[in-house]
């Protein structure tokens, strides 16, 4: 059986998506591959399908133990025997589950990358037939990756002491060109073997939103998206716990997820959102990498995270079943001292601390852009691109306003101060203020000193940041990053170019509209009952797209509910029969 059998047979798909043929053409040869694929790209078939074709066993790194049971689940259910090893098991139960391993009754195997310290798993690897090796999420062992785990660094070395050194596939879908080379030296993958498929994520709307009351917007949003699945993530627990009770207050049914709460707690309340038990959960970082659920379809950030990438990974957890999803930033410039006070208590070594510095300063640049946000987040990770036309700047109809004199008095103003200085202390003399500092350096002798007198100092500095996103200004490495004017500032200053800049808007329903609403209905129905009764995520059994597609197809039999795109073999022998009784049913009662 070939690849394309495989897709079709298991997973109930006709044809692969970008890049998906080609990694698995050079996985079944035995090549090294890195696979950099958005999130909702289809990264797990790159491994799951050489997994059904290849001898032995594939085995899977996954950083999240808490999550390895809904990868287990997902690739149950499509008929492609998994389980997973970690320490939430007995120790019967683990033994259950290697007897099975080394009965080769198991195709996947899930772990985390520090079972690899234990001498006895090592010693039990080197009696199985590993074909594959796929590290998910595998920016975490580059130090300059975004999540950057140490467990994961010693990993590299460790895969070498497996017996018959396996191939590996590492998969991500946030590497800069910089961490993806880290990736490819540690893990002996070609150049010629990095595989990107782009980052642009072609159903999700980006959207900033700056000046507004942040709960206001959240309430008002969740009330024109009711039963929509979607998460609210916050830099802290304490946020978590506040805009938890501030939504109870509203009569907004939520659940918490954050590092403070117990185990039990924290399982409890991720299976309720994962089971459509609740819609909305608000959650700190630590509900992260690996959430699998396909039907999220809002990801709201009430505070600046400390970089594009885990931005992008945290937004990207939008639209995984390719349907319509909203990535929006609320963007409020005080949430970055939350950011700068993490690194700050962080114990990494200097040059680490000002690279974090440094992506700190690229997500407030993002915020405070008015060109193409999807856009901006390409070209951080390398690609050109054009306008995405669905983003909160690419509709922006407000009329442009000629800013160069605004412009050209910050820019004097820099360079005045010798362009030693930061955003507050440049805002500060351009309104006048009157302080120690401002005296010691006598830049109220300045002659652009109170020149902007009629504007507040925080909106001087959204000015600023403006001017530092359009590329005018240019920040310093470190903590407190200094300004200098760039060339295209200079020719500001000289007259020789032009500042333009834009001078609330409407929370929409973003609802995936199916073709017969009440059948879709139906069938969520169905799917839930069904879900509860297996113990699993109603998205594990069908997705969202799926039920939309029976929708539209109306299958009346075994063949034409196999043509669903979403509808292999494994499932449509155990679920096939049900939902087509469900549409029959449905349509009886429609036309009697």
């Amino acid at each position: 059986m070939d690849a394309q059998a495989v897709l079709k047979q298991t997973f109930g798909y006709e044809s692969f998506r970008p890049g998906q043929a080609e990694i698995i053409t050079k996985v079944l040869n035995g090549e090294n591959v890195l696979a950099l694929m958005p999130t909702g790209g289809g990264k797990s078939l790159c491994y799951q399908i050489p997994a059904v074709m290849l001898p032995g066993i594939t085995l899977v790194v996954s950083p999240l133990i808490a999550l390895m049971k809904d990868q287990v689940d997902a690739a149950n259910e499509t008929g492609i025997p998994a389980t997973f090893i970690n320490s939430t098991l007995t120790f019967p139960e683990m033994n259950d589950r290697i007897s099975a391993v080394q009965a080769g009754r198991i195709k996947l195997l899930y772990v985390a990358p520090e079972r690899f310290e234990s001498p006895a798993f090592m010693g039990m690897l080197g009696q199985l037939k590993i074909s594959l090796i796929a590290v998910d999420e595998a920016h975490c062992i580059s130090q300059w990756g975004h999540d950057f785990r140490p467990s994961y660094l010693r990993l590299a070395d460790t895969l070498d002491q497996i017996a018959g050194h396996p191939n590996v596939i590492a998969l991500t879908a946030t590497a800069t060109p910089k961490v993806a080379d880290d990736i490819m030296d540690r893990l002996a993958i070609p150049r010629a073997n990095e595989v990107k498929t782009g980052f642009a994520r072609d159903n999700l709307a980006f959207q900033v939103v700056k000046d507004q009351a942040g709960d206001t917007f959240i309430v008002n949003y969740l009330r024109a998206n009711p039963e929509q699945s979607g998460i609210v993530y916050c830099s802290t627990r304490k946020e978590v716990e506040r805009v938890a009770s501030m939504l109870a207050k509203k009569k907004i049914d939520c659940a918490i997820y954050h590092g403070g709460l117990g185990e039990d707690e924290r399982r409890q309340n991720q299976e309720d959102f994962l089971f459509d038990r609740v819609f909305v959960m608000v959650a700190t970082n630590a509900f992260g990498m690996g959430i699998d659920k396909s039907n999220v379809r809002f990801v709201i950030h009430d505070q600046v995270p400390g970089s594009l990438e885990a931005y992008y990974q945290e937004a990207g957890r939008a639209g995984r079943d390719g349907l319509p999803g909203d990535a929006i930033l609320l963007y409020k410039a005080q949430d970055l001292n939350v950011q700068r006070f993490f690194i700050d208590q962080s114990e990494m070594a200097d040059d680490l601390k000002n690279a974090e510095y440094q992506k700190l300063q690229e997500m407030n640049a993002y915020a405070n852009t008015q060109d193409c946000l999807q856009q901006f987040i390409q070209a951080y990770f390398g690609e050109t691109a054009s306008a995405c036309d669905r983003c909160s700047n690419c509709l922006d109809d407000r009329e442009q306003q000629d800013v160069t004199v605004d412009a050209q008095m910050v820019l004097s103003c820099v360079m005045r101060m010798d362009q030693h200085f930061g955003k507050g202390m440049i805002a500060q003399v351009l309104t006048g203020a009157h302080n120690q500092r401002i005296a010691t350096f006598h830049f109220d002798k300045l002659s652009t000193y109170n020149l902007m007198s009629n504007r507040t100092q925080k909106d001087v500095g959204h000015f600023i940041d403006y001017l530092t996103a359009s590329g005018l200004l240019s920040p310093s490495a470190g903590q407190y990053p200094t300004l200098s004017v760039t060339a295209d500032g200079a020719a500001v200053l000289k007259g020789e170019q032009t500042v333009m800049r834009k001078v609330t808007r409407k929370v929409a329903s973003h609802a995936p509209v199916a073709k017969d609403e009440g059948l879709f209905a139906t069938l969520r129905q169905l799917r839930r009952n069904l879900a509860e009764e297996e113990n699993v995520p109603p998205f594990v059994i069908f997705s969202d797209k799926t039920l939309q597609a029976m929708c539209e197809v109306l299958p009346e039999s075994d063949a034409e509910m196999l043509s669903v795109k979403g509808v292999g073999e494994a499932k449509m022998a155990k679920y096939g029969a049900l939902f087509l009784q469900a549409i029959a049913t449905y349509r009886e009662s429609a036309t009697a």
